[in-house]
């Protein structure tokens, strides 16, 4: 008798056939993708946000012969420096690197959006009823407002357009 007929044997192999097969499933899935896509690129992103604001922007502040990084304060009694400028510096950094990331990325995302929703036609998922006015889901056949009975309504197309 050989190894690969022994029942134990095959029942190991179908159950990590099927432990990699749940695996692929859940690598290959969309959202997984895009999300580790997303972490590699903000990754790089975060590198040139930062470099842009400590090798451009940050010179520009004026903050004496030492730099605000170096700016401190002797404790009268411990003889101890507490060291404020490094927590200016890191709080002035924070407001600039969200500044650029709100002008440089968000709004123009934004602005590509918008220009992108503009040519999808919404679709349509509700219907006026004609006694009381209401807006009412496509399928429901009666008005939960006025509890009248709805005229059937033929399925629109998924790109019919929302009537104005």
């Amino acid at each position: 008798m050989t190894v690969w007929n022994n029942p134990n044997v095959q029942r190991v192999e179908k159950g990590a056939v099927s432990w990699l097969t749940g695996f692929k499933e859940f690598i290959l899935r969309g959202n997984v993708v895009d999300l580790a896509v997303g972490i590699v690129i903000g990754a790089a992103f975060t590198s040139v946000v930062n470099a842009f604001v400590s090798d451009i922007i940050t010179p520009l502040i004026p903050a004496g012969k030492t730099g605000l990084s170096n700016a401190s304060v002797t404790l009268p009694f411990t003889g101890g420096h507490l060291l404020y400028g490094a927590f200016i510096n890191a709080v002035i950094s924070f407001l600039i690197v969200s500044f650029v990331i709100y002008f440089f990325v968000v709004r123009p995302v934004n602005a590509l959006m918008s220009l992108y929703k503009k040519g999808q036609p919404e679709a349509v998922t509700t219907k006026e009823c004609p006694y009381c006015i209401s807006n009412v889901p496509l399928q429901a056949t009666r008005c939960p407002y006025c509890t009248s009975q709805l005229p059937p309504t033929a399925q629109p197309p998924a790109t019919a357009q929302r009537p104005s």
